[in-house]
């Protein structure tokens, strides 16, 4: 090896080289670049997946708003019939502005587009001022009431408490649900 001429070292040198390359700094590179490739395509998938979380997090806080706006417009319009509730309170508004009801008949469901009315037949006996303080007081509910077919009259037996009888039917609405795609779908047919 002394008497090599120099460029059988640089030769050898090349050689050792290109092995040392091919053997270990290609494939170190290649596991290098494959790392990184990964790594890039991984925080592009964090970055997509952070922008869903934000909309997630977003469609989250607008289904809670419309939760709470549903929740009071159930208390206006619920999606069942209350009749129990709603004679218990007229029971107490009536107690309360010191008016006897006679009469509470719930009446059938009559639909319309998107809700239902429940007429309720009411009569009551009181004084004037105290059934002016009753539908003031009817007014305030949190449910929709509509007054129709109102007649007052003077009562036949008047005392104090007692100087007119009064007749009304009070409507109350009821959300109806509109069927789902599924429900109002037929059956499919299984082909064999």
């Amino acid at each position: 090896m002394k008497d090599w001429p120099w460029y059988g070292f640089l030769i050898i040198a090349l050689v050792i080289f290109v092995l040392f390359y091919m053997l270990y700094a290609k494939p170190q590179k290649d596991k290098i670049n494959t790392t990184r490739d990964n790594r890039i395509r991984i925080e592009q998938e964090v970055r997509k997946l952070r922008i869903k979380k934000q909309e997630l997090d977003q469609i989250e806080k607008e289904i809670e708003i419309l939760n709470a706006t549903l929740a009071k417009l159930e208390a206006i319009i619920p999606q069942r019939e209350e009749i129990d509730i709603i004679l218990k309170r007229i029971e107490q508004l009536g107690y309360d502005t010191r008016l006897n009801i006679v009469k509470f008949a719930p009446q059938s469901l009559v639909d319309k587009n998107f809700y239902q009315e429940k007429p309720i037949a009411v009569s009551i006996t009181g004084n004037y001022h105290n059934l002016a303080s009753f539908f003031d007081k009817l007014s305030n509910f949190s449910r929709i009431f509509n007054v129709e077919s109102f007649a007052i009259r003077a009562a036949r037996n008047q005392t104090e408490a007692t100087t007119i009888s009064a007749d009304w039917t009070a409507k109350t609405y009821v959300f109806k649900e509109t069927p789902t795609v599924e429900e109002t779908a037929p059956p499919r047919k299984r082909v064999q």
